[in-house]
């Protein structure tokens, strides 16, 4: 069991640290799923109640959260044509409805509160910690690089002079019905997360 939850540790951090390396957006974010799944077998491994709900809780945030940057990851490749970071920049500007969804979904996959995303974190943190208090140190370092590549994303699809070669065209109706369609259950489950914690 310990070399397991040691490979699933060190796997989270290389995952993390290979997303700050892309400069593909849709490679970034399944990188972060890597990343993200990491967390969800060391919750399993320790084989407890909490680590159990913390798992469950992390899949479906983290399921809703990633399938929402994907989305949006999409409009922008419509409107760019290209998912390379550097070239891809300054959608803020011209897309400031849509940037408002890329912030509300990168701080959903910080887990800040009061994302349900966090209390999937605190659960499989939580659980590590009291299965070995030392798990604490790769989990914090875990923390850190996730908030680091998240807003690196952020910063670098909405921050920056526009690219002259885009055709930025509004986002349409549907776009934002799917984007909210994501943001919906997320914030649902904010409200009531006993729905999948458990009594």
């Amino acid at each position: 069991l310990l070399p397991l939850i040691a490979l699933a540790l060190w796997g989270s951090i290389m995952a993390n640290i290979i997303c700050l390396r892309q400069t593909d957006l849709k490679s970034l974010i399944a990188y972060s799923s890597v990343g993200h799944m990491a967390l969800v077998i060391l919750a399993l491994l320790t084989k407890t109640p909490w680590g159990l709900t913390g798992a469950m809780i992390m899949m479906i945030a983290h399921g809703l959260t990633s399938s929402m940057t994907f989305c949006l990851a999409n409009t922008a490749y419509e409107r760019s044509n290209t998912r390379t970071l550097i070239i891809a920049t300054g959608m803020q500007l011209t897309l400031p409805l849509l940037a408002t969804w890329w912030l509300l979904a990168n701080l959903a996959n910080m887990a800040l509160p009061p994302s349900i995303n966090i209390i999937g974190e605190l659960s499989i943190m939580s659980t590590l910690f009291y299965w070995s208090p030392t798990t604490i140190i790769p989990l914090a370092i875990n923390t850190l690089l996730t908030a680091t590549y998240s807003l690196y994303m952020l910063i670098a699809t909405q921050r920056g002079k526009p690219n002259t070669t885009m055709y930025m065209y509004p986002a349409h109706t549907r776009e934002h019905l799917l984007l909210a369609l994501h943001m919906m259950p997320l914030v649902l489950l904010i409200i009531n997360p006993i729905l999948i914690t458990g009594p």
